[in-house]
């Protein structure tokens, strides 16, 4: 079994009832145990800035799935959802971005796949979810809570709580 850290964005559409479905099928589809997930988290576009602010979190989980039969299923859950890769502006607004962030220590460098991400320790809207669930992990090297230490939270708000 793997432990697997996977981001979760959005900015179209009721983007918590999303993520909760979503988490749902990750799990389901993936044989997957949730072992943590993150506040919801408001917070600025990142790259193409002149689209409505996102949500964000974090989800830690475990599975049994290789890396790219993961990121497969996460792009097929993405797309149930109404992201349509294929044709979206990069960085543009959307229903759900899944984002495999890290599994267990391996390290990547496909075509198809990076890991860990390979934006992580620029990214604010990562880090602070991540910071929440997973505060010791290290991931190249670098431990999340120092990786967060090094990036500007500006304008990212954690959401209270859905019953």
């Amino acid at each position: 079994m793997a432990d697997v850290l996977i981001a979760l964005g959005g900015n179209i559409g009721d983007v918590r009832a999303t993520f909760k479905k979503a988490i749902s099928n990750i799990c389901g589809m993936t044989q997957a145990a949730l072992l943590a997930r993150s506040s919801d988290y408001i917070t600025p576009p990142w790259g193409e800035e002149h689209q409505a602010l996102f949500t964000n979190a974090c989800i830690e989980i475990e599975t049994s799935l290789d890396p790219h039969a993961l990121l497969f299923t996460l792009h097929k859950i993405e797309k149930k959802f109404g992201r349509d890769r294929a044709h979206e502006t990069r960085w543009g607004p959307r229903t759900l971005d899944l984002d495999l962030i890290a599994y267990d220590d391996v390290s990547l460098d496909k075509p198809e796949l990076t890991l860990p991400h390979p934006r992580l320790f620029e990214r604010a809207f990562v880090l602070v979810p991540l910071a929440e669930i997973a505060p010791d992990r290290v991931i190249a090297g670098r431990r999340i809570t120092d990786a967060l230490a090094q990036v500007s939270t500006e304008g990212i708000t954690r959401l209270p709580d859905l019953d």
